[in-house]
């Protein structure tokens, strides 16, 4: 029988490059999407480069009618909805500490909606779009799946509770399957340049912050911090190309459509790059200076943080291949050709 996956949040930064990567694969998606951090125009892009239409709708997760349309009427098209990929939420750490119900009621309370609905559909599966910010202060590195949950934000508590109602959901009914992914720090765009980060207003994440000062948008970089017990002072993070993550998620699909349960995977390089290696870095890529200062560290910023991946290296059969400068390339092909996003 033919089915579909449904993506929340599937025009976003990764769920649009994820979107991409299951259309090549063959998969038929289904988009719902408030755009309130994206754009229609990332979808008619994905189905330029992929060659195929994008079935998708607008609306928030938080509307259980809408949901329920979705998923009847996949299934009177003659494919209904086998698995959902779960990446509408809101993502800025520091808003979730000035905003803290507004992150709540979408991150948490828009996840109790859904699974409601995908209960009504009998829709048994679904990979969730988690952080490695749930695990806190690090009791060691690298980080295992084992590692003590401790999230110092909203943002990362509202990650870390909806793996706990996964968990609860899947013990309280028999095959029902949740695959939580932990990112790391993805980074970079599609090779092509056509899609990419394009984040409103002033970026939360050091890369966007580093291609907007080269393509002049921004004079210089801030960097918070430069005594951190680090290689150079500067913090430490384990930075993953999103086009790796996105094959991530196609990976997972396929792991949930064979092994029922609850379970967590690290999607990480394995290896730590410093905030000033990257710099260095984009610029011997791209041979664009990036003039940066340094400011006092921000209360809550961790030295260092890098995954352990071996068990999404393999359950998953999923390995992070493309470089720190393939990362650089790639953001930078998507900045300079597109310097107000998707304006």
């Amino acid at each position: 029988m033919t089915t579909s996956i449904l993506i929340t949040g599937g025009a976003g930064y990764i769920g649009s490059h994820t979107l991409l990567e299951f259309l090549a694969a063959g998969y038929r998606p289904i988009v719902v999407d408030n755009f309130g951090n994206s754009s229609p125009e990332v979808l008619r892009r994905v189905e330029k480069l992929a060659g195929a239409p994008v079935r998708w709708h607008e609306g928030d997760i938080r509307d259980a009618q809408l949901l329920d349309s979705l998923f009847e009427q996949a299934r009177r098209d003659g494919a209904p909805v086998d698995c959902v990929v779960h990446f509408a939420g809101l993502k800025a750490v520091g808003d979730s500490v000035a905003e803290p119900l507004e992150y709540y009621d979408n991150n948490v309370h828009g996840s109790i909606v859904l699974l409601k609905a995908m209960d009504r559909a009998q829709v048994k599966r679904i990979v969730f779009s988690s952080s490695a910010t749930v695990y806190g202060e690090p009791v060691s590195l690298p980080y295992t799946e084992s590692h003590r949950l401790a999230p110092a934000n909203p943002y990362g508590q509202t990650k870390a509770m909806v793996e706990t109602i996964l968990a609860d959901w899947c013990q309280a009914g028999a095959g029902r399957t949740a695959v939580n992914l932990r990112y790391f720090n993805p980074i970079g765009a599609h090779p092509s340049g056509t899609i990419g980060e394009a984040p409103r207003g002033r970026p939360n994440n050091l890369f966007p912050y580093i291609t907007q000062v080269a393509v002049g948008k921004r004079e210089k970089l801030s960097i918070f911090g430069r005594d951190y017990p680090t290689v150079d002072g500067t913090g430490v993070r384990d930075y993953l190309h999103v086009s790796d993550l996105a094959v991530g998620h196609v990976k997972a699909v396929e792991y949930a459509q064979a092994t029922p349960g609850w379970v967590a995977f690290n999607l990480g390089t394995g290896r730590g790059t410093s905030v000033l290696e990257l710099v260095h870095t984009f610029e011997a890529v791209t041979g664009k200076k990036v003039p940066y200062e340094f400011l006092d560290r921000r209360p809550g910023d961790l030295a260092g943080m890098w995954a352990d991946p071996s068990a999404a290296n393999e359950k998953l059969g999923w390995r992070a291949t493309r470089t720190v400068e393939d990362m650089c390339r790639d953001g930078w092909c998507w900045q300079s050709g597109n310097p107000d996003g998707y304006v």
